[in-house]
């Protein structure tokens, strides 16, 4: 009897609580809620699966006529950058901003971040330290010829093409930009690792290119080194600025490593796009 009580009260408990969890006896309808697209993509260049998450402005349709411009996340899964860039790209659209254009965004999900965003180091210790890295070749590849003929197929896209990178997505975008330009038209490149085999990148002369291009490259309040390297790229890249190139830098003296990206990412949508 004992037993039978105590299973009465907890079950007079249960539908106190569900009752309670709404605060009414309303039906209440709950439905997923959706920003875009999350796309497991087959890489033969990587020999692994890549999960891509893709954010579509409102109203898009890849039926009409309108074409959308993308960027292209680095850290891009849902853990990561992915939510709060797209939020970024959602208010900048906005009519009463007029900050970019609808835009798609494209984040790409880390497997090994290190592994793919880095090149081949001479650094003993980096070597220990990161024991996987030194295959940015394959992922740059992975970009090149596999994801961007992706979404540029299965997406309305224009032709207009973005990049953002943060700390080793920096290093990874600096990269690019050096060595094969015409993958982007636009780099965000933001608290770039270029201490990454003794600055190495930085001894490099960058590919020629004709088309246009915005680098926007900002760094917080993270080192003497971070700080220093980012502001020589600044300058190496000044340098070579013609008629076709805009370069900004900023330095976000109040951002350290950890909150600088959304910031810098702000400020490089104002550059690049608020004409």
């Amino acid at each position: 009897m004992k037993m039978i009580k105590t299973l009465v009260i907890l079950i007079a408990l249960l539908v106190c609580h569900q009752v309670l969890a709404d605060g009414t006896n309303k039906q209440v309808e709950v439905t997923t809620l959706s920003i875009g697209e999350r796309v497991v993509l087959q890489s033969e260049v990587l020999n692994e699966n890549r999960v891509i998450n893709v954010y579509l402005p409102h109203g898009y349709s890849n039926v009409l006529l309108k074409k959308y411009p993308v960027i292209y996340l680095l850290d891009g899964s849902i853990e990561e950058d992915f939510i709060h860039i797209a939020g970024l790209v959602q208010f900048g659209s906005f009519s009463w901003v007029k900050m970019l254009p609808d835009s798609i965004v494209v984040g790409i999900s880390n497997v090994d971040r290190r592994r793919d965003f880095t090149f081949p180091t001479h650094n003993e210790r980096d070597k220990q330290d990161f024991p996987t890295t030194g295959h940015s070749q394959n992922f740059i590849n992975f970009i090149e010829s596999e994801l961007q003929p992706y979404i540029d197929e299965r997406y309305s896209t224009t032709s207009s093409k973005t990049l953002i990178g943060q700390s080793f997505g920096g290093l990874l975008a600096t990269e690019v930009l050096f060595k094969k330009p015409h993958l982007f038209d636009n780099y965000i490149i933001t608290s770039p690792s270029l201490w990454w085999d003794g600055e190495s990148l930085l001894q490099h002369t960058p590919a020629l290119y004709t088309s246009q291009k915005s680098v926007f490259i900002a760094v917080g309040k993270e080192g003497e080194v971070t700080e220093r390297t980012a502001r020589e790229l600044y300058d190496k890249l000044k340098v070579l600025e013609n008629t076709n190139t805009s370069v900004y830098f900023e330095y976000l003296k109040k951002q350290d490593h950890g909150d600088a990206l959304h910031l810098a990412v702000y400020n490089a949508f104002k550059k690049i796009f608020e004409q």
